[in-house]
Formats: structure tokens, C-alpha cells, sequence
């Protein structure tokens, strides 16, 4: 498949020869083929408008038919087979290992939401029917369950070119709500974000759905961004990026005239609380984790352990010794543009320069354009809560080791967190009943607390909650992995005293599809007689 650096609008590829840009390998720094250009105002608009024209008769697909669109998506992304992932490795520099997992994962969640739909159960249909001759006044018949919003303006990340990108995980549960969406790929894989979009587009034809359905919108500025945030007819975005990115968007969002809800995934230091047992028992283990966890993927995950905090004793010294062993034996590798290297590098410089903080270890680093070196640094629990710029996320390889005199300072430094998606626990069953205070207030920090693992990895699942108090996210109530995404682009409506043939079959007496429905209070698949 050619790429030609249009932008795709209810199912059309469009070009205006605007002001143009191009992909960049951060490997060597070489331009890579092809022209693309800013999308416009204009493309834009008609983009939300057809998404809007759309919605009238998505919303109404059965969860059966959109369960196929949803897999014929999956399917024409396998179809693209190699060529979509040589240019996505020329674009990222990430390895074509990862780049098959993540394609992967990318099918795979897809798939889920597919079987969610035919399980039909999403809906949370709840009925309570009527009591015509309760007393001192009638009982209505009241009937409730979850509708699409609307719309849906879904930002590709960096970081993640196919799982939290085009057809990523936003894409997909607002797609499964019977949303349309208006993508805005992200302009360091742009030619990535074409081939994706265009096999969507394809699927869309395929399984009959309204041309509108999708779109892509492509453009380095933040014009391209605001113009979908801002247009009246988008009901919702979802986001994945920096706080800088995802905060301007929710602001922009909140000043329109109609409000809307904005999901946006914004980082995280994501905290590791090492307990004494556990350091005695596994300190080598643990140090070894660390580090690969903190050098995985060049540091670029939103995961990315960026602190670890354990209490002063011999094996705390000893724990640091073999995390510089292991941090200088790794080469870390390109990192995925020339801002997010520059960036890491100024961050991490900081950190060096910051007064009373150490540098541990170094890793070595690659000859690649945008290599940076992976830094280990330590502090005092005192420091780090005297300079609250060390609690701020510095995206790339690098993690700050925080040192407590004793428990009372751990739980000073849990207490003193701001939101994060993730905290860690490496802990024995008598460091869990010794720190159970701890994990109280680590339950109101965070959306998943992990015991004796490392937060890099993220399954979808239908348990998973990724998603966190602010400023990890703007809504700490939901998640943007796992099948609870779906609720995030949705909301619930009542029907009141309406005949049975003027309600959705989820809420019909007889109860043709067969789910699950919370009934007068009590959950049954049953019909009502």
C-alpha cells in the first residue's frame, strides 16, 4: 500500500497542499519519504461533521454488527503485514520485536471489545417495573441503560504507534460504545498512522458502516489539535501525552461553550516502595528489575518506574551497588523523536545539577541520533520533600532512589504523592501486615497497586484500571485500558412508562439478547412476565 500523505475523511483522501511536514527516523536523523501536510480548518470540520452525520446510524448498529467492524478492523491491520511495520520502525526506531507485539496487542484489544459486545451485558440495563397501586402514589415503570455520547476527537500517542495510536485503545472502546471518532495522528508517525487509518477505512466499507465512522486528521501544529477539541459537535476526547498536552486540552475543553469530558492520560512517576523483608530476601532480584524495567523501551513508557524508595540498612547499600552493576552493563537505544530525547536530556541534566542528589549509575549509550544515557540518582527522603521538582515525571530512562531513615519517613513520602497511574510494593507477607498503613494511603494515590512485579506491562483485561487520581489523569473514575474504557464514552438515559415496542431490546420485557439485567434489584438474565 502507497502512502500519500492525505488525510482521510469519511473514508476519501484528501489533500490540501497546506503547510507541510515529514517524518524524521530518530535513529540517524534522515527525512523519510513521503509529503504530508496540515490538515485545515476546513478539512476539519467537514471531518467532525460527517463523524456527526454518521453517528445517526452507527449508534443504532446492533453490538453484533459493530463486533464485526471492530474484528474486520483487526483483519485489515494484519493485512498490511510487513509494510506497516518497516515503516513504523523507520518512524520510531522502536525493534521490529516490539513493534509485532505491539500489533499484537493492538488486535487483541479489538477483539475484546468485539466480545464484550456480544456478551451484551455492557449496557448495565437496569429495570424496575411498575407498581400501578402502591400507595400514596404510583410506581412509573422506569428503564435504564448506557448510550454512545456522540462524536468522539481521539489523540495518537508517541510512545505507542499502534496500541494507544490510530486504532488504539481509545479508538476501540468508542468505536464499541457506538461512537464515531475524528483521530489526530500523531506527527512523529504520521505515514503509520496512514496505513492504520486507511485499513480502518476499509473496514468500515466492508462491513457496511457509515462513511463517516472514522476519519484521520494529520498536522504538527496545535491548531489541528484544538480545531477537533474545540468544534461544537465533538461530545468527548481521549488522550494520551504529556501533562502539558493533555492539561491545555482540558482547559480548551472546559472553556466551550458546551463543556465536554476530557480523558486525558498524562504520566506518572509511578512509586516502588521496597520493604525491608523483601530487600533482605530478594535484594539482587529486585535491583535487576529495576533496572530493566526503568530501560525498557528507552524509558518511554508512562509506567516507567521513576522512583523507588527504601529504608536505610546494609542491603539498601548493597541493593544500589547492584543496580549500578546492572544500569552500566545497559546500552540504551534511539528514543522515539528529537523532543522527547531533548526533553529527557534537559530533565535529566536538571537532576544531576539538582543540590543533594547523587548520580548512581549510568548506562551507556548508543550511537543513535536521539540516544540518551539512563541515569540512576539518589536522595533523602528530607531533599525530596524540600524540592518539589523531584517529584516531577522526567519521561525516558532514568529513576530517582529515595532513602528513608525509617517506616514513619516511607509513609511521609507516600503521603506527600500528588496522583499516579501505578505504585509498587516488593513486599513479604510480614512486610504486608507491618505496612498495611501504607497501602491505605497508596489506595487513594493511584489506579493499580502492584505487589513484588514492576509496573511496566500493562494487560488488557477486563480488571485492568489504568487511570489514576490527578495529575496522572483528568478522571480518576475510569480507565484507558480494559473493557471499563467503554464507559467513558457513553452515558445512561432512563426511559420512563414507554410501550415495550418503543423500547431497545436491552430493556424489553422478554429480553431477546439474552443478557444480564439488574431487574428490581436483582441481577438475572430471565424474562419479565
Amino acid at each position: 500500500m502507497q502512502i500519500t500523505g492525505s488525510q482521510i475523511i469519511a473514508n476519501k483522501l484528501l489533500k490540501s497542499e497546506t503547510n507541510s511536514f515529514y517524518a524524521k527516523n530518530p535513529t540517524n536523523g534522515q527525512q523519510l519519504p513521503t509529503e504530508f501536510f496540515e490538515a485545515t480548518i476546513a478539512e476539519i470540520d467537514q471531518a467532525v461533521k460527517m463523524a456527526e452525520e454518521a453517528f445517526v446510524a452507527y449508534r443504532k448498529k446492533s453490538d453484533q454488527e459493530r463486533a464485526d467492524f471492530l474484528d474486520r478492523i483487526g483483519e485489515e491491520i494484519m493485512n498490511l503485514g510487513d509494510t506497516l511495520l518497516e515503516r513504523c520502525h523507520q518512524e520510531t526506531g522502536l525493534p521490529m520485536g516490539r513493534l509485532q507485539g505491539e500489533r499484537g496487542r493492538t488486535v487483541n484489544q479489538l477483539k475484546l471489545f468485539a466480545e464484550l459486545l456480544r456478551d451484551g451485558t455492557w449496557v448495565d440495563a437496569r429495570i424496575d417495573t411498575a407498581i400501578p397501586d402502591r400507595q400514596p402514589i404510583p410506581k412509573p415503570d422506569i428503564r435504564q441503560m448506557q448510550i454512545a455520547m456522540g462524536p468522539v476527537g481521539v489523540f495518537g500517542a508517541s510512545n505507542f504507534p499502534l496500541a494507544f495510536s490510530v486504532a488504539g485503545g481509545d479508538t476501540a472502546s468508542a468505536l464499541a460504545a457506538g461512537c464515531t471518532i475524528v483521530v489526530k495522528g500523531h506527527p512523529a508517525h504520521p505515514g503509520t498512522s496512514e496505513l492504520v487509518g486507511r485499513a480502518i477505512a476499509k473496514a468500515v466499507e466492508a462491513t457496511g458502516m457509515p462513511a463517516g465512522t472514522f476519519s484521520l486528521v494529520q498536522g504538527q501544529s496545535v491548531e489541528v489539535g484544538m480545531g477537533i477539541v474545540q468544534h461544537p459537535l465533538i461530545k468527548a476526547i481521549g488522550f494520551t501525552g504529556s501533562f502539558r498536552g493533555g492539561k491545555a486540552i482540558f482547559d480548551a475543553a472546559n472553556q466551550r461553550d458546551e463543556p465536554i469530558p476530557v480523558y486525558a492520560e498524562m504520566g506518572s512517576i509511578n512509586p516502588v516502595f521496597v520493604l525491608p523483608e523483601a530487600l533482605q530476601q530478594q535484594r539482587d532480584k529486585i535491583a535487576e528489575g529495576w533496572v530493566g524495567s526503568l530501560t525498557l523501551g528507552v524509558g518511554q513508557f508512562c509506567t516507567n518506574p521513576g522512583v523507588l524508595i527504601t529504608q536505610e540498612s546494609d542491603e539498601s547499600v548493597q541493593f544500589l551497588e547492584r543496580a549500578k552493576q546492572s544500569l552500566s552493563a545497559v546500552t540504551t537505544d534511539a528514543m522515539l523523536t528529537d523532543r522527547i530525547s531533548e526533553a529527557y536530556q534537559k530533565g535529566a541534566g536538571q537532576m544531576e545539577q539538582t543540590d543533594n542528589v547523587a548520580t548512581v549509575a549510568k548506562s551507556q549509550s548508543s550511537e543513535a541520533a536521539t540516544s540518551a544515557e539512563g541515569f540512576i540518582f539518589s536522595t533523602s527522603v528530607k531533599n525530596f520533600l524540600a524540592q518539589p521538582d523531584l517529584s516531577e515525571e522526567v519521561f525516558g530512562p532514568s529513576s530517582l532512589h529515595i532513602s528513608a531513615q525509617f517506616k514513619a519517613e516511607v509513609l511521609e513520602v507516600a503521603k506527600n504523592l500528588e496522583g499516579h497511574l501505578t505504585a509498587t510494593l516488593h513486599a513479604t507477607e510480614n512486610d504486608l501486615v507491618e505496612y498495611a498503613d501504607l497501602i491505605a494511603i497508596l489506595e487513594r494515590k493511584v489506579g493499580r497497586l502492584l505487589i513484588n512485579g514492576f509496573p511496566t506491562g500493562v494487560e488488557v483485561c477486563h480488571s485492568m484500571v489504568h487511570g489514576g487520581p490527578y495529575p496522572a489523569t483528568t478522571d480518576s473514575r475510569s480507565t484507558s485500558v480494559g473493557t471499563l474504557a467503554i464507559k467513558r464514552f457513553t452515558r445512561p438515559i432512563s426511559y420512563q412508562n414507554f410501550p415495550q415496542n418503543g423500547l431497545p431490546d436491552a430493556l424489553k420485557n422478554e429480553n431477546p439478547l439474552r443478557i444480564f439485567r439488574l431487574v428490581n434489584g436483582k441481577l438475572t438474565q430471565e424474562q419479565i412476565s
